[in-house]
């Protein structure tokens, strides 16, 4: 059996729009989801990452893939999250590490891309919080811009296998995750050409849940860079 037979990615809407990664955090560990994500959302996101399941609003939205970031070590939360959120992340993740980052900066998926080796981040987070991240994630944080953008987290997504980037990166830019990652990078979008691939994608090593709007080609291209495997 193929790498690309064993990693499944499925359509999804969440809220009537494609941009499914706004509403969701995904590791190799768990998936955080707000509360009133309709049953068969939840149930596609069981069966394609096959991880634990948790239900919470952050800072009171459902915007919990814009708020947040984690990987299997921890999981990073702005500092206009609840207490009664943090609680219930407590609850659920009893082993996994959670920094709350002084930046008020807070729309933190956009600003940070992470996997279980690595993460990159904007350069407008301060020193400070890149050492809580690094502490609580457990991997080293690199600094960078992408197409001369900072916000890096929206321009890429990262499991265990593979590297999903923006086809607008450099050469140099491609080399430079591929060495931070030490996983194979490729270029693709999500949703009929949208270049923001974070927008559009739930992933982990075990499977995607892409939007609804995302082409075959696209599909083809996602599966490819996210299982690791380039043709």
């Amino acid at each position: 059996m193929s790498e690309l037979t064993t990693y499944p990615v499925q359509k999804l809407s969440i809220y009537g729009t494609s941009n499914i990664g706004a509403f969701s955090t995904a590791t190799d560990s768990y998936v955080i989801i707000p509360p009133d994500v309709p049953d068969k959302v939840v149930q596609a996101l069981m069966e394609i990452l096959k991880v634990r399941i948790v239900k919470t609003f952050i800072s009171h939205s459902t915007l919990v893939g814009v708020f947040t970031v984690g990987n299997s070590h921890g999981i990073v939360l702005p500092h206009t999250v609840a207490d009664e959120e943090i609680e219930i992340i407590k609850r659920e993740l009893r082993d996994i590490n959670i920094a709350i980052l002084k930046t008020k900066l807070t729309a933190l998926g956009n600003l940070v891309a992470v996997n279980d080796r690595a993460a990159v981040a904007s350069l407008l987070l301060p020193p400070e919080d890149i050492k809580a991240m690094e502490d609580a994630l457990g991997v080293e944080v690199i600094q960078m811009k992408i197409c001369n953008l900072n916000v890096v987290g929206s321009l890429i997504v990262a499991t265990n296998r593979g590297v999903l980037v923006t086809p607008d990166a450099t050469d140099d830019e491609i080399a430079q995750l591929r060495e931070i990652f030490k996983l194979p990078v490729s270029v693709g979008t999500v949703n009929r050409g949208r270049p923001f691939v974070r927008a559009g994608l739930i992933a982990n090593s075990n499977g995607a849940l892409v939007g609804d709007e995302t082409t075959g080609p696209e599909i083809m291209r996602i599966t490819q860079a996210l299982s690791g495997v380039l043709t």
